[in-house]
């Protein structure tokens, strides 16, 4: 998610359990605790724009690294700020380690798929429960640890924390909510699905973008989960298919390689943006939720040299009818 909600969510665990006057360190230290798994965004290379997403969400994220992870920030914390002020170098280390270790499981309840069991698995987790900014979600825990830390009370961080559980948790049902009408969708339309899942839309558990899969083609579709369903029915793509689209493509070249690395993270949601022949696109994010045009894709050069790769695109901004749409789906 994005830097906020992981910083106080970080600032969240070590204040529910630390002693009144560690409050305000021990919300600093969990707060930058709690962030520090997302420096692995400083892992990027100007010749290779994917090298990024290899890297993102993985060795820092993942579960087995947290006691690691923790140690570093703390000591480096300790020493910087914290044992200046009279903490321990143990206590430095474990408020580090508990904001540390919200990070990844924060992470997983969102799309974008984060490895939580590296190096054993390069499985990317997506439990699809909260939208990666969200801020139904960030703000009360915000405003709960801001009066924790001005009162000196445990307990509203703790009330924080439950909160933090129980928004994803009413995720989770308005997500299978979401699937089951897809579900429905797929049938009336004749098809049984190979896979089909619901994602959140941007900074809401109400409106959701559902995606299936059928033997030749992906199908995208809005639903929004209120007191009833309500189905917005939306595009359909070809499956990509790397020698029918791109029959110039020379295989084993670089452009090749980049294809199958953003096929491994878009968990093979890949097609061809509509209208731009070149440009392979992430079909499980778009500003409307029903549209296959993504967020971010990756664009091929048919006079590419063998080793050269591809441009990574990502779309800044929205459009004012891309907007209008997505509100006509949430405000109804």
């Amino acid at each position: 998610m994005d830097p906020v909600s992981q910083g106080v969510l970080g600032a969240a665990a070590p204040k529910s359990i630390a002693p009144p006057e560690h409050a305000r360190i021990a919300c600093l230290l969990g707060f930058l605790g709690g962030m520090a798994p997302d420096l692995d965004v400083l892992i990027h290379s100007p010749e290779d724009p994917l090298l990024f997403l290899e890297f993102h969400r993985q060795f820092t994220h993942s579960l087995f690294f947290i006691p690691i992870g923790g140690m570093i920030v703390g000591c480096l914390l300790h020493w910087l700020y914290a044992g200046r002020h009279g903490l321990t170098l143990r206590r430095s280390v474990l408020y580090c380690t508990l904001g540390y270790a919200t990070h990844a499981l924060l992470d997983a309840c969102t799309t974008y798929g984060t490895q939580l069991l590296w190096p054993f698995s390069d499985q990317r987790f997506a439990w699809n429960t909260v939208s990666v900014i969200d801020p139904v979600f960030t703000v009360p825990i915000l405003l709960l640890i801001g009066l924790a830390t001005w009162q000196r009370r445990a307990w509203l961080a703790r009330l924080a924390l439950a909160w933090a559980v129980a928004y994803p948790s009413f995720g989770i049902i308005q997500r299978d909510r979401a699937e089951a009408a897809g579900w429905e969708l797929a049938a009336s339309r004749g098809h049984e699905p190979i896979r089909l899942e619901a994602k959140p839309s941007f900074a809401n558990l109400l409106v959701w973008k559902v995606v299936y899969e059928t033997g030749q083609r992906y199908y995208v579709d809005a639903v929004r989960a209120g007191l009833s369903l309500e189905v917005f029915e939306g595009d359909s793509t070809p499956k990509l298919d790397v020698a029918r689209d791109f029959p110039w493509l020379v295989p084993g070249s670089q452009q090749a390689l980049d294809i199958e690395r953003f096929r491994w993270f878009s968990n093979d949601y890949l097609a061809v943006e509509p209208g731009n022949p070149y440009r392979i696109t992430d079909i499980r994010y778009s500003m409307v939720p029903n549209e296959i045009r993504g967020l971010w894709s990756i664009e091929l050069d048919p006079a590419a040299p063998p080793g050269k790769h591809v441009d990574y695109v990502v779309e800044r901004g929205a459009d004012e009818r891309a907007v209008g749409a997505f509100r006509s789906m949430l405000f109804r």
